[in-house]
């Protein structure tokens, strides 16, 4: 798992994927979130918007990140 700041105190999670550099576009994005297999915190998320905040540790096709301020 790696950190990935982020400015702010909230970051959207289809922003994240790709600042992470956990996909490689948008659109990617968006298909792999509504299939179900993007995990906030181990849980499913389907929401493109879910609020991250520090801490928050998403995960996707094996790798996963964190957000840190």
């Amino acid at each position: 798992m790696r950190d990935v700041p982020i400015d702010g105190d909230m970051i959207r999670l289809g922003q994240f994927l790709k600042l992470a550099d956990l996909i490689e576009t948008g659109g990617e994005g968006k298909i792999l979130i509504a299939s179900g297999d993007v995990t906030v915190n181990g849980e499913v998320d389907t929401r493109r918007g879910r609020q991250l905040h520090a801490g928050d540790v998403v995960a996707v096709q094996g790798r996963s990140a964190r957000v840190v301020p």
